[in-house]
């Protein structure tokens, strides 16, 4: 095993099979953050199987070779911690908070479920019920539903478009043998990044996992990449639907979140619609009243992203709120921003970044976020450089790029 140390209290260990551990030391406080991230999620996903990395997200909660469902459920929640996974386009993870002194227990509990699920026939029955009511949840749901499809029309070549919890054709088609095959592929110390934040000691945490035999386990397959497609522009998809509101979403196609851009992208989503103080916020709601909820919103992924904006309205002023938000991006993507509104944004994106740290579990997304988008660690201070160095020209090319009108995908969802 190789261990650095990254920052002051923060350690990076790679093991010979594949697995990265890290941990960053906060002793002010008696708790401890830890998860598993497995990079197989539904962007490595076949038509077919759309759904099947969700899936098997839940059926590891069904019971393992030592614990019963039961058995999980309680483990933590009588100590007074927690226990939770989801699945995201890149990966999938399995994450705990406890009191320091349950950090033991919490990693014997992720080490059963990321490698000793049972996935039983039987259970499958009964959890493919509960995701399909998942599906009905997000379907009843506009303002959800709504990326969904904005997704599947930005990238309709790309597994980036598929949704994450399938669909109830391919859910209802999924074996526990798909789910095993899936378990067999991917769930390897080779895809595996192991983070954790709070009042615990890095070579403690190497001690445990190397009792729970996270470095003996065999290496499995490398990881596999995902070709990127052109995803779609300059496309308007209207969904008829029955509703008292209009639900549009309009956005485009950008870059991983390695790229060295993000944070002027970041800065123009904040000025756009980052907030009460936004111009889209003030436009929109405050000055002509067309809706309560409008908001710029980005994503980045392992080897793409997307930004756009996002608006719910009554259906006889839609037309006018989106004229309202193309115009507002046009206009800046024409002129940038000037110095002083620069200057506030990155006020508020510093202020974001920092505040968004004052917790052990924030702390370890930012930890895992290391290995999982190749990217250097950054200290707090060299990130927040980071933002102060992004120029005038360095926010006109970036929304020159991507808020230009003419590039947007538009999804409508609501009466026609």
């Amino acid at each position: 095993m190789r261990t650095v140390r990254l920052d002051e209290g923060l350690y990076r260990t790679d093991a010979d099979n594949g697995v990265i551990v890290l941990s960053e030391r906060l002793p002010t406080v008696r708790s401890v953050a830890a998860g598993m991230w497995v990079r197989s999620a539904s962007a490595h996903e076949e038509p077919a199987k759309m759904g099947v990395s969700h899936l098997l997200e839940h059926m590891v909660f069904k019971g393992t070779e030592r614990r019963s469902a039961r058995d999980i459920a309680l483990a933590l929640e009588v100590r007074g911690g927690s226990l939770d996974a989801f699945t995201a386009r890149d990966h999938t993870v399995y994450q705990a908070r406890v009191l320091d002194a349950d950090l033991p227990c919490a990693l014997d509990i992720l080490t059963d479920l990321v490698r000793s699920p049972s996935l039983r026939e039987q259970d499958l029955t009964l959890e493919r019920r509960v995701v399909l009511e998942e599906i009905s949840t997000v379907e009843d749901t506009p303002d959800d539903l709504v990326f969904d499809l904005h997704a599947e029309t930005l990238w309709p070549d790309h597994s980036y478009g598929y949704p994450i919890l399938g669909t109830r054709a391919t859910v209802g088609a999924l074996g526990a043998e798909d789910l095993r095959v899936l378990h067999r592929r991917a769930y390897h110390p080779r895809h595996i990044v192991i983070a954790a934040a709070g009042n615990l000691d890095h070579e403690v945490l190497l001690r445990l996992l190397t009792r729970l035999g996270w470095f003996t386990f065999p290496p499995g397959p490398e990881p596999t990449d995902v070709p990127m497609s052109p995803a779609a522009r300059q496309v308007t998809r209207r969904v008829a639907r029955a509703g008292a509101q209009t639900h549009v979403v309009i956005g485009t196609d950008t870059f991983p979140y390695r790229e060295p851009r993000r944070n002027a992208l970041l800065l123009l989503n904040n000025v756009l619609g980052g907030g009460m103080s936004s111009r889209l916020f003030q436009r929109v709601r405050e000055e002509l009243g067309l809706a309560y909820a409008v908001f710029a919103f980005q994503s980045f992924y392992r080897h793409g992203g997307v930004t756009g904006v996002y608006v719910g309205t009554h259906p006889n002023t839609a037309a006018q709120a989106v004229e309202a938000i193309l115009t507002e991006l046009g206009r800046v993507a024409r002129e940038g921003l000037d110095a002083h509104t620069l200057a506030e944004a990155k006020q508020q994106l510093k202020g974001q970044v920092t505040l968004a740290l004052e917790s052990p579990a924030a702390r370890m997304y930012r930890l895992a976020g290391v290995p999982l988008h190749d990217v250097s660690y950054r200290t707090i201070d060299e990130t927040v450089a980071e933002i102060e160095a992004v120029t005038a020209d360095d926010i006109t090319a970036v929304a020159a790029e991507f808020l230009d009108p003419e590039r947007q995908a538009a999804v409508w969802l609501g009466p026609q």
